[in-house]
Formats: C-alpha cells, structure tokens, sequence
C-alpha cells in the first residue's frame, strides 16, 4: 500500500503470524535469573488477525474477551498503551482479535497480537518511531515481540532479542496442538531443565545436532505433549516449539503435509502450514 493510499481511519484487519523456534537451547543464567538462549524463529503463514480502528478520544478499548486473561493483562492492550505513552499520541484504537494461535502452545500467539498492534498502530496514529524503538517496547511486553518486529527468519541470542536475518529453506509444517496450556515459567524453573548447552556459532548451526532443551522437561510434565511428539515422530523430524505445548516436523511439499495432517487420530487438533520468509508487515516500519 502507497503511503498516499493509506487512509489511518479506515477499519485495519491486520495479520499476525504464528512462529515456531527450530531449536532452542538454552545457554547459560543471568544473575537477574533470566535465561540465555539460542534458537532459530521462523514464522509461519498462518496466525491470528487484529483488527484496528483509531479512536480520537484517546481510548484504549478491547472488543473481544479472551478468557481467562482481563483487558488490562492482555498483551494488545499493553501494546497500544505503551505505543501511546511512547509517542505521546492523541488518538486512541478499538482492538478486535480474531484467535487461531493456541495460548500456551510456543507458537507466540501473545507476542505476535502485540507486535502486530505496534506495527499498525505505530503507523495508524503516525507515530513515527523506528523499529528499533519499536522493538524495544516490544522487548518490555515479551522476549519474542522484537523478533515479530524484526520481519524475518532469525538466529536469536541473549534472552530472544539479539536477531540476525537466517535464510531458511522452504518448507511446510505439520503442527499438533495437544490440549495443554503449557506455563513458560514453570518449565524455566524446574530444577531438572538444562542450562549448559554449549553455544553454537550462527553460520555453522545448520551442521550441528540441535535440539530443544526444554522439550525433555514439559514431556515428562505433560504425557499429552509427550503423545503428540511420538504420533508426529513417525512421519518426521518432529520438535517442541518454544516451551511448548506445540509439536511440529517439516516436510517438502503442502501435498505431503496434509497428506500427514489428514492421518491425525480423531479429535486432534492438527493442521498444515507453510513457512514465511517476511512478515506481511514488515514494510510498515522502517
């Protein structure tokens, strides 16, 4: 869309990818506790939508309950607020989303709605800020909300924000999503994860044996994800996503892909998607 085209009072249905995390180790401790890592995020051409309609009162206003979590914890409301704060905007934005992603499955349905709200609104309101300044908003929401900012397949260090562009093969993915909300800070807490897995160096990962660190340990917790890996191992390579509860493999072809998703047992949730190289998004920020 050309800049002259953009009309910032029109009703934006706006995309927000899935992601899945290629491998994830888990490199070292902070002394503030938080976790070092290692992974590789790549997005998904599959996810949630947000809508977003500018409000000239200065009101933030969220038109979809989402249970269990209240207007003022969920991550698009903060998103908006911290925008706003950020860049002094006069305006405020009534916030639909349309949910696909799981909660709790490691796909960054959270952090994707948020990022997606600070695109679009940072553009909607003409805030003016770069992605930088975008990502480090976004760093205070989630560890992965900078990566959905940043655009692009990436090689992520530190906590999750430290990003370099990775090329990645296409591909499709099979992803199950047992029916499990898996609590992040449980697993990074429990006493029996790993934290010493040597680090890798970005350019050579792809000739290393990668894994995900975590995935041990939510198996052992939670025998429906522990089911879902074994199900989907008979097909591929499959792997947790993130801490889980997600399970994906890849494979060359949408054909083979659903070929695999179409064997699921009955009731399971179970479904093809293909990677993406670029968020739709990404030109909306500079």
């Amino acid at each position: 869309m050309n800049a002259a085209d953009f009309d910032p009072t029109a009703v934006h249905h706006l995309p927000a990818p899935a992601k899945i995390n290629l491998f994830l180790h888990i490199v070292g401790r902070r002394p503030d506790g938080y976790h070092l890592l290692q992974t590789a995020f790549r997005m998904l051409d599959w996810g949630d939508e947000i809508t977003l309609r500018r409000r000239d009162d200065g009101e933030i206003h969220r038109l979809t309950d989402v249970p269990g979590v209240p207007a003022d914890a969920d991550l698009v409301v903060r998103a908006a607020r911290a925008l706003q704060a950020a860049c002094g905007s006069p305006f405020g934005v009534d916030i639909g989303v349309r949910k696909r992603i799981p909660m709790g499955g490691g796909l960054g349905g959270g952090s994707s709605d948020a990022a997606t709200v600070l695109i679009g609104l940072n553009r909607i309101w003409g805030g003016g800020l770069s992605r930088a300044a975008l990502q480090a908003i976004g760093l205070k929401l989630g560890a992965d909300v900078p990566f959905f900012i940043f655009g692009e397949a990436a090689f992520a260090e530190g906590v999750g924000e430290d990003l370099q562009a990775l090329t990645v093969p296409p591909a499709w993915y099979v992803l199950v999503a047992p029916p499990v909300s898996v609590p992040t800070a449980e697993i990074f807490s429990a006493k029996e994860l790993t934290r010493d897995t040597e680090p890798l160096i970005m350019r050579g990962f792809a000739a290393h044996t990668t894994r995900n660190d975590m995935q041990p340990t939510v198996c052992g917790r939670f025998p429906e994800v522990a089911e879902a890996l074994a199900w989907l191992s008979q097909f591929g390579a499959a792997r947790m996503s993130g801490s889980g509860a997600c399970i994906f493999a890849s494979f060359d072809s949408k054909e083979v892909a659903d070929q695999v998703a179409g064997k699921a047992p009955q009731g399971w949730k179970v479904w093809a998607a293909a990677g993406l190289d670029r968020h739709p998004l990404k030109d909306w920020v500079v």
